[in-house]
């Protein structure tokens, strides 16, 4: 009879409620710098307007290469260790803008973001889907989409704030504190939720 009430009231599970938490603050984290990596990248020795295209593209080629490449080699009970080791270099990287001096550092950086991206991103969705509650997934991925995109549209403005009123490297500090606390959080997952496939 429990169950059941809380089935129809669609309450979520603790494993989804553990990665939305963890998500909205890496996000937020990397909203920070969302709307002021272009002038950074421009703004930095040999940087450019085209250095911000190719910054991202290397960080969507190599994402893409390693989501295709690790789905293939390792099965749903590495999910875990794959998410944590993916978090964990994320928030490595805006330690790599803070120790960047040339356009090189920062495409080396693209490029450990894209492996970062590579183990977290396909791990994570794979985990969430398979504990949404049946019959609830879309309320339950609405509740998601929303719950980032007002933390990283928030996290946007201020960031855009703090680099006119402080500086860059303040905002990545910052960055990197936010995205450690989405981090610590994944340590509250069970290992049984690997069972579900």
């Amino acid at each position: 009879m429990t169950n059941n009430y809380k089935s129809k009231r669609g309450k979520m599970n603790k494993t989804v409620k553990l990665l939305m938490l963890s998500d909205v603050f890496i996000y937020s984290g990397l909203g920070l710098i969302s709307p002021i990596m272009a002038i950074f990248i421009s703004g930095i020795k040999g940087g450019s307007i085209s250095s911000v295209g190719i910054a991202s593209a290397i960080y969507l080629i190599t994402r893409s290469i390693f989501q295709i490449f690790l789905s293939r080699v390792f099965n749903p009970k590495d999910r875990l260790w794959m998410l944590k080791l993916g978090t964990l270099l994320t928030i490595l990287v805006p330690i790599g803008y803070i120790l960047s001096t040339n356009v090189i550092h920062i495409y080396l950086t693209q490029l450990l973001y894209g492996v970062a991206a590579g183990f977290a991103f396909p791990s994570w969705y794979s985990l969430f889907v398979c504990n949404l509650e049946k019959g609830k997934q879309g309320s339950q991925w609405s509740v998601y989409s929303a719950s980032v995109s007002i933390c990283m549209a928030i996290a946007a403005y201020l960031g855009a704030l703090l680099v006119q009123s402080y500086n860059f490297k303040l905002v990545f500090v910052l960055t990197g504190l936010i995205a450690l606390f989405g981090f610590l959080i994944l340590f509250g997952l069970e290992k049984k939720v690997l069972k579900k496939t």
